[in-house]
C-alpha cells in the first residue's frame, strides 16, 4: 500500500514539475507573433510591478501575469521598471517586454519643486535625459518665472525649446495671475516662505514695504545675482555679498526686481494676488524656517534677539 502511494505522489510530483515547465515555457512566448503592430504602453509614475503585470495581461502584451511577476522577482527589476511610454507589439516575448520596461522608455518622469531659478531646471533635465544644459538655459532664462513648478512626461526627443513652451503653456493654464510685477512678487514669496502659513504674510509685508517705498532687502534676490552651480542659494550672506552691484540686489534698489528669481508655485502665486491685510514690516526665520514678524524695528529687533540668538 505505501509503495502504491510512494508511487502515485512521485508520478504526480512528476507531472507537476512537467506541467509547471510547459506552463513556464509558454508564457515566456509571444502572445501573437504575426502581430509586430507597435503600441504605446504607458506607466505612470509610482505604479506597483503588480499593478504593471494586470495591465499587460489585460492590454494583450503578456500571455500571464503570474509568469511576469514571477521573472520580475526572480532577476529583482522590480524596483527598475520605469514610468513613461514605452513601444511594445504582441510580437515580444516577455523576456524582451520586461527588458523594454527597465530601459526603453520613449520619454521620461520630471519634477521641478517650487521655487528652482532655470539652471537648477537645466540640471534637473540633465541627469534624466541627453539634454544640452546650456541649450536650455539660454532658452528658458527669457522665461524665469513661467516655467511651471510640476511633474511632466517629456518625449525624450524634446528639444530645449520644447520642454520650455511645454512649461510656459502649463504656466499660462494654471496661473491666477499675467501680472508680471505679480509674478515677480511671486518668485520673491516662494523664496522666503518655507511653510505655507507664511506665504501669505510674506506677501503682506512686501506689498506694505512697496506703498511706503521701502526698500525690499530680500537676501533672496542678491543670492540669485552671486548664485554659481552647486550653491545656487547661498546662505550665510557677507556684507560683500549684500553689496553686489545688480538691479537685482533689493537692498540697494526700492521697488521689485526686473525680473522673476525664481519660478513660483500656485500657492506662492496665489499669495502674491490676494495678500494678508496686515501692518508687518519686517520678518525673520527661524531655524525651522518659520517666520516672525513685527510692525516696527523694535520688534524686528526682539524677535532677532529671540530667534537667532
Amino acid at each position: 500500500m505505501f509503495k502504491k502511494l510512494f508511487s502515485f505522489g512521485f508520478i504526480s510530483l512528476i507531472l507537476l514539475i512537467l506541467a509547471g515547465v510547459i506552463f513556464w515555457r509558454w508564457a515566456k512566448l509571444p502572445v501573437d507573433e504575426k502581430n509586430t503592430t507597435p503600441q504605446v504602453f504607458v506607466i505612470p509614475q509610482g505604479q506597483s510591478a503588480k499593478i504593471i503585470g494586470q495591465r499587460l495581461k489585460t492590454s494583450g502584451f503578456i500571455k500571464s501575469q503570474l509568469a511576469f511577476n514571477l521573472l520580475v522577482d526572480q532577476q529583482s527589476l522590480g524596483n527598475k521598471l520605469q514610468a513613461g511610454d514605452f513601444r511594445l507589439s504582441p510580437s515580444m516575448n516577455l523576456s524582451i517586454i520586461i527588458d523594454s520596461l527597465t530601459h526603453g522608455s520613449l520619454d521620461y518622469w520630471i519634477t521641478f519643486p517650487e521655487g528652482l531659478r532655470a539652471e537648477e531646471y537645466a540640471e534637473r533635465l540633465a541627469s534624466k535625459s541627453d539634454l544640452d544644459q546650456q541649450a536650455f538655459i539660454l532658452a528658458a532664462k527669457p522665461y524665469e518665472g513661467h516655467l511651471f513648478p510640476d511633474t511632466y512626461l517629456i518625449p525624450q526627443t524634446a528639444s530645449a525649446e520644447d520642454i520650455v513652451q511645454l512649461l510656459t503653456t502649463t504656466f499660462d493654464k494654471k496661473s491666477p495671475t499675467q501680472d508680471d510685477d505679480l509674478i515677480v512678487l511671486a518668485s520673491l514669496i516662494e523664496r522666503e516662505a518655507k511653510h505655507a502659513k507664511d506665504r501669505p504674510l510674506v506677501a503682506s509685508v512686501l506689498h506694505n514695504r512697496l506703498e511706503i517705498g521701502m526698500a525690499l532687502q530680500i537676501d533672496a534676490t542678491v543670492q540669485y545675482v552671486i548664485g554659481k552651480p552647486d550653491n545656487w542659494w547661498k546662505k550665510d550672506l557677507t556684507k560683500q555679498d549684500l553689496a553686489a552691484n545688480s538691479p537685482y540686489n533689493t537692498y540697494l534698489h526700492p521697488g521689485l526686481p526686473p525680473k522673476p528669481i525664481a519660478n513660483p508655485g500656485l500657492a506662492s502665486l496665489e499669495a502674491a494676488l490676494n495678500p494678508a491685510q496686515t501692518n508687518y514690516l519686517f520678518y525673520v526665520s527661524d531655524s525651522s524656517g518659520y517666520n516672525h514678524y513685527a510692525e516696527d524695528l523694535t520688534g524686528h529687533n526682539s524677535n532677532i534677539e529671540k530667534y537667532l540668538r
